[in-house]
């Protein structure tokens, strides 16, 4: 094998392979990436047996054949080099590479080892507006659950709904829904649990201003976006039934300028001492929401004005949960709807477009 090709492409292509690398490889061949060149090409793979990555991007090609790198000195030897033209010559044993004033030999790993890709066929397909899904894989992918012993929790479900492809992601203790309309779609009962680090390593891909089109089969996805194809493995098991924890009315509405909410709770955590509460206090009469904590080291109080309809009410949150709700909400206004001092709060932006919502329970005062 024998090509040319930039540093930077080169380097974009193992980026968006290299997420399919096994971290602990119980087989040499699996932390190693697999290339092959095909006419005016070369196809880019990697795999952990779970999930397979391609990529197929355009080089000068003098010589076709295959080839598997050890994924990370390869990837570690790409960064090192300058922007410009990479010469890769490979032999039985070694791939030379070559830039400018630099050289490297490489040992390679025999590409009759390497898994091949799978094929999968997709029964149910949907294509997603790739800035509106990677907008939406990071508004709810941090909610999902670290803790492994409920693996259903630890993933993202994504669905389609009477025309709206939503993701929605909880870890028992706050839920967050993002929904965005799909013009056209006649998808019935799409539906799958996906790995929230998946679902956040397609958000984090390289923008090409094309769509994203994700494929359902039995228990797996495909996701295709450009030249670039994941398959993985779903998360087996129903997802819980979310839409009945979501309130369809308040008692106590407050609506108030996001960064300047923003801003006062992160004050307010200051003190934080692991404790991590932080008391809502709003009150009608004034227009006003206070927020207090209270820690062994001290106190603090903030004052936020805010449009408030309904009845007073005192109510306390996790505080780094209440930062992560805000955060995501991108709308100038925030909206916290309320039914009660032990009841769960929602938490929206005020613009139309936005469609998020996200639900935090209380903690005791």
């Amino acid at each position: 094998m024998k090509f040319s090709i930039s540093q930077s492409e080169l380097l974009n292509a193992l980026t968006v392979v290299q997420k399919g690398l096994a971290q602990r490889a119980s087989l040499p061949i699996l932390a190693g990436i697999y290339m092959e060149t095909q006419g005016d090409a070369v196809l880019f793979q990697a795999t952990n047996l779970e999930m397979s990555v391609r990529y197929q991007t355009a080089a000068l090609v003098e010589e076709e054949g295959k080839a598997v790198l050890p994924g990370k000195v390869f990837i570690d030897v790409v960064k090192s080099l300058p922007d410009a033209a990479v010469f890769i010559e490979t032999n039985e044993d070694a791939a030379m590479m070559s830039c400018e004033s630099s050289s490297f030999s490489i040992r390679i790993l025999d590409p009759l080892d390497f898994p091949a890709f799978p094929q999968v066929d997709a029964n149910q397909q949907i294509t997603v507006p790739f800035d509106d899904f990677s907008s939406m894989a990071r508004k709810v992918s941090r909610i999902a659950a670290k803790d492994e012993s409920r693996p259903m929790l630890t993933g993202v479900l994504l669905e389609v709904e009477a025309g709206m492809f939503k993701m929605v992601a909880t870890d028992s203790y706050r839920l967050g829904v993002c929904e965005h309309p799909l013009e056209g779609a006649a998808v019935d009962d799409f539906k799958a649990v996906l790995f929230s680090s998946f679902v956040l390593d397609l958000a984090g891909l390289p923008k090409t201003g094309e769509d994203i089109s994700i494929g359902l089969a039995e228990n797996q996805v495909i996701v295709t976006y450009g030249p670039t194809i994941f398959v993985n493995r779903r998360i087996e098991g129903n997802y819980p039934n979310y839409q009945q924890l979501i309130p369809d009315s308040y008692n106590t509405r407050a609506v108030m300028d996001r960064a300047a909410l923003l801003a006062a709770v992160k004050r307010a955590s200051v003190l934080d001492s692991g404790a991590s509460q932080i008391r809502f206090s709003l009150n009608a009469p004034s227009q006003t929401v206070q927020l207090t904590t209270t820690q062994d080291v001290g106190s603090t109080q903030e004052i936020v004005k805010a449009s408030i309809e309904g009845e007073d009410v005192e109510i306390a949150f996790n505080s780094h949960y209440v930062i992560d709700g805000i955060s995501a909400i991108t709308s100038d206004e925030i909206a916290l709807e309320l039914q009660g001092p032990m009841k769960q709060g929602i938490m929206r932006g005020t613009d139309e477009d936005e469609r998020f919502l996200y639900l935090v329970m209380p903690v005791r005062i």
